[in-house]
């Protein structure tokens, strides 16, 4: 039981509970239609560390090395998959009143998930260690999301005086909160690999655990925190022109054909065809009078 109350256990357990407080700041203050997918990741970390972190410290060597892989795999689709569907639900909010943006939005992040998955299966298939490849691909897939988090923060930062958006947006301290925690798995993650044992896998996984419960933290100061709805038209008049025009890129207004201007002039031609043709004035020759 020594071994349960470790440190790493308890950042892993205290997980569940900021995030049930999350979800609960959430639906209280009514934001769970705006955010569902981010409630949906909430709730799937929780079913997560309560299904795996018993099976971690109480199951059997045989049961464990058995079942412990299918279920890691599991968890981190599951997880990777929510995190980037987060993204394009932070990503539709904040371009909600930019329509064509949103269609784009929704296309890139299409493209997204499918090249993250490409890039996967081609770092798994193209690395030669003794790790399995489908935990190197999902290692490539990790990194691939973490640094589209830190692209989602970079880019509300540089564009939010465009956007209308301020730093107490809710959708950016979400941003904010993925970000951080992308930022410093990425950076423990280059340390461990190339800090040739500065940094050791226990001491990078309590600082990856940490780093995970203040970004919990930072979303739970954003859900109590009074987020500004409305944006200024003034800081939204050149992103309104910029939308217009993706719009107009998008929908091309469909050229004059020719073929309607022929036939009104077939048809007024008809027209004056048809019309009964007016007398022609006689001009006779007068009669010489008798003289």
């Amino acid at each position: 039981m020594g071994s349960f109350f470790s440190v790493s256990n308890v950042l892993w357990a205290s997980q569940p509970l900021l995030q049930s407080a999350v979800v609960f700041s959430l639906w209280r203050k009514r934001l769970h239609k705006e955010f569902p997918v981010f409630i949906a990741y909430l709730l799937a970390q929780i079913a997560i560390v309560v299904v795996l972190l018993p099976f971690f410290n109480f199951a059997s060597d045989q049961i464990f090395y058995r079942y412990w892989t299918f279920l890691n795999w599991g968890a981190s689709f599951i997880g990777f998959s929510l995190a980037f569907k987060v993204l394009h639900e932070i990503f539709m909010d904040v371009f909600r009143p930019y329509h064509s943006m949103k269609d784009l939005g929704t296309i890139l992040f299409r493209w997204g998930a499918l090249v993250m998955l490409l890039v996967g299966v081609v770092v798994a298939a193209s690395t030669r260690a003794d790790i399995p490849l489908v935990d190197q691909a999902l290692v490539a897939v990790q990194r691939c999301v973490r640094l589209a988090q830190m692209g989602m923060v970079l880019f509300l930062i540089a564009f939010a005086s465009h956007l209308g958006i301020r730093w107490k947006h809710r959708s950016f301290g979400l941003a904010l909160g993925f970000g951080f925690f992308a930022t410093t798995e990425l950076v423990v993650y280059a340390v461990a690999l190339n800090g040739r044992g500065f940094l050791s896998p226990s001491a990078a996984t309590m600082a990856n655990m940490a780093s995970y419960e203040i970004s919990i933290l930072i979303w739970l100061a954003y859900c109590w925190m009074s987020s500004p709805v409305e944006i200024t038209t003034s800081t939204r008049l050149k992103t309104q022109r910029w939308d217009r025009s993706l719009n107009e890129v998008q929908n091309p207004s469909p050229a004059d054909s020719l073929i309607p201007m022929f036939e009104s002039m077939v048809e007024r031609a008809l027209a004056r065809s048809a019309s009964p043709s007016k007398e022609a004035p006689s001009f006779e020759k007068p009669t010489p009078a008798n003289r």
